[in-house]
């Protein structure tokens, strides 16, 4: 007679409770965009900011509004919101699997210099070569990215090296390709682009388009189902070598199907919203927290967090200093310095 196991209650319950705590991120999720419209240099009451949403969407609202507000809903704030929401997604995801492949807490796309690398790819693109295409300012940042990346895994070591010598060659690696991305803009004839290119270094979806937040939004779908797909192999890494091995996996050759179209989506990210730091190194840590250490779980749950980080980010960038904005990146950095500060002295020395 065969015995059925049935899971405890305690399983049962945890597993409930995280699909909640889920299901809580995906409502902050799609209440986001239209919370955060409402704010900005000219305040939109929300009930016109539902009405300029309903009808752009194809129903009839029974409110009026003027042009402007439409102007400033939907063709103003929506892009840079649906951007962020990509951004977003593609810096948390980002964060949890450059984590598990190098087997770091600390390893995140800004700290490891990936973004460095992306904005003096992106840089070159501009001002040396003159490519003005997105694509190909987003492939440059792409080749930049994955260059910093392998530069801080050879000198950082994937297998040796601790967590604090892996942190301190990113910041060698980040060091290095900031100092190329200034004497390139030093080098730049037209002052006005060179402003433009140190604003845009320190993180901004002000001048995202519509077409552009849509193609942000696409990568971030991709690189979330990828990552989520590979969510097995990114617990094997994890565990670390040995356990990878003894399931079957070749831990060198899921590093490179993992790190390539990362630094990818990381190239393409700050090639049109320039560099913004910490979110993968914020986020993922707290949805550990939030919804437990499984990849599968941690990678949706990073992506949706991230938008929403994100977008309220952007959001106070463009509302406290109005008329004027605020750099994303200093918003970012004031955040998550300080985490990593905390999670630095947490570590154990001897590691």
């Amino acid at each position: 007679m065969s015995v059925v196991a049935h899971p405890s209650p305690v399983v049962v319950s945890r597993a409930r409770s995280r699909r909640l705590r889920l299901a809580l991120l995906i409502v902050l999720l799609i209440a986001t965009p239209v919370v955060s419209i409402a704010f900005g240099a000219a305040s939109v009451p929300m009930d016109q900011v539902l009405g300029v949403l309903a009808d752009h969407l194809g129903l009839r609202p029974a409110i009026t509004w003027d042009a402007i507000t439409d102007a400033i809903v939907w063709q103003n704030r929506m892009p840079r919101i649906l951007a962020g929401i990509g951004v977003g997604a593609v810096l948390g995801v980002s964060g949890v699997a450059l984590q598990a492949v190098v087997r770091n807490p600390l390893a995140e796309p800004y700290v490891l210099g990936v973004s460095a690398g992306a904005s003096t790819g992106a840089a070159t693109a501009i001002i040396v070569v003159g490519v003005s295409s997105t694509l190909g300012v987003a492939g440059m940042a792409f080749l930049g990215a994955l260059t910093a990346t392998f530069m801080v895994l050879g000198v950082g070591g994937r297998r040796h090296g601790s967590a604090l010598t892996l942190v301190l060659a990113g910041l060698a690696v980040g060091f290095i390709f900031q100092a190329l991305t200034n004497l390139i803009i030093f080098s730049s004839d037209s002052p006005e682009t060179a402003r433009s290119v140190m604003f845009w270094m320190l993180g901004s979806l002000a001048k995202v388009s519509w077409g552009q937040s849509i193609w942000i939004l696409c990568v971030a779908i991709a690189l979330m189902t990828m990552l989520w797909l590979c969510a097995p192999w990114l617990d094997a890494l994890a565990s670390g070598d040995r356990t990878s091995l003894s399931v079957g996996i070749n831990p060198a050759a899921i590093r490179l199907v993992i790190l390539i179209p990362v630094s990818a989506a990381v190239g393409i990210i700050v090639a049109l919203a320039g560099g913004i730091g910490f979110v993968g190194l914020i986020i993922p840590h707290l949805m550990r927290s939030f919804t437990g250490y499984g990849h599968r779980l941690l990678v949706v749950a990073s992506g949706l967090a991230g938008a929403v980080f994100l977008v309220w980010a952007d959001t106070f960038s463009r509302t406290v200093f109005s008329p004027s904005e605020l750099p994303i990146g200093v918003i970012t950095g004031l955040l998550g310095a300080p985490f990593l500060l905390a999670l630095v002295s947490r570590m154990n020395p001897a590691r």
